[in-house]
């Protein structure tokens, strides 16, 4: 950890020092540097990875009726159960006020009125990550103490994982998934998410802390992974990216590997995919997976 983050969150406990040092590694956005210095930097970073790559709303399908209704018998559709805007300000001060188990319960409470464990993902965590970060931009709360906050919400996701994987089983058809962030700009939160989807779509997924370069290479020529995916946080990493990517194709256990990227970047300017050497990109967690799917069916046409 850095000096200056160290004093920053000089006097927590060891386990709240481990979760600043996590995010130490965030990446470097540029957009609030000339605000609030490196701290701003490192915390935006997160922040933004959070609203970019997490999931948008995920909308349930509903089940075809069994018959020809009669016009009497229609009844305007009930909507699914929801967070309240109240519950994101209520489990945002729980993670503020060092009350992480009181957090996890309440989480829990808010799926007890039957509100889809997906719905929790999109509407109660996401935006949770966005009110902290907003508290800070606002100067209303320390750096250290959204960060710690932050570093709490991290671990809800980890609680509720299980649940959420619960029903997939990883599949022995050669899905298998390396999901980084690209070297040089590293994060964990939005990557871990995007990966939570790919495993509830039974693939094999490895992912983990930010590797340097020639880590990430070794990784592709040791192993075998069907899709490669990078996510990004600014477009000052970009030429990083076209490098990285350029390396993964030569060096890949795999010739015929597909490379995803993702980030803010490609969400504002798609056509950058085929410029930086990649194969597709998905807008979200949710079509990160089908993307994947359909790039192996695309590959498998051409081999």
């Amino acid at each position: 950890m850095n000096d200056s983050l160290e004093r920053v969150v000089s006097g927590r406990a060891w386990e709240e020092v481990e979760c600043a040092q996590v995010t130490e590694s965030t990446v470097i956005d540029s957009r609030v540097a000339t605000r609030h210095g490196q701290s701003g930097q490192l915390l935006a970073g997160l922040i933004d990875t959070v609203e970019a790559e997490i999931v948008p709303r995920l909308v349930l399908a509903r089940r075809s009726a069994p018959r020809l209704l009669q016009v009497s018998e229609l009844r305007q559709p009930v909507p699914a159960p929801a967070p309240h805007p109240d519950d994101v300000l209520e489990l945002s001060s729980l993670l503020l006020n060092e009350q992480f188990q009181r957090a996890s319960s309440f989480v829990q409470t808010v799926r007890a009125r039957g509100v889809e464990l997906d719905t929790v993902y999109l509407d109660l965590l996401a935006p949770a990550a966005r009110h902290l970060g907003d508290l800070w931009t606002n100067d209303v709360c320390h750096f250290a103490d959204v960060t710690i906050g932050l570093c709490r919400l991290q671990q809800v996701l980890r609680d509720f994982s299980p649940a959420f994987l619960r029903e997939s089983s990883i599949r022995d058809d050669g899905r298998r998934a390396l999901l980084m962030s690209v070297p040089g700009g590293q994060h964990t939160f939005g990557t871990h998410m995007v990966a939570e989807f790919f495993r509830r779509a039974r693939w094999d997924v490895t992912t983990g802390a930010p590797v340097a370069r020639d880590e990430l290479i070794r990784i592709v020529r040791s192993q075998w992974f069907s899709i490669v995916g990078l996510s990004v946080s600014c477009e000052v990493q970009i030429d990083m990216l076209v490098k990285t990517i350029r390396l993964i194709r030569r060096a890949s256990r795999n010739q015929a590997v597909g490379i995803l990227v993702g980030g803010p970047v490609f969400i504002a300017h798609p056509e950058m995919v085929a410029l930086v050497g990649a194969d597709a990109t998905a807008a979200d967690g949710r079509q990160a997976p089908v993307q994947a799917e359909n790039l192996l069916a695309l590959i498998a046409k051409q081999s």
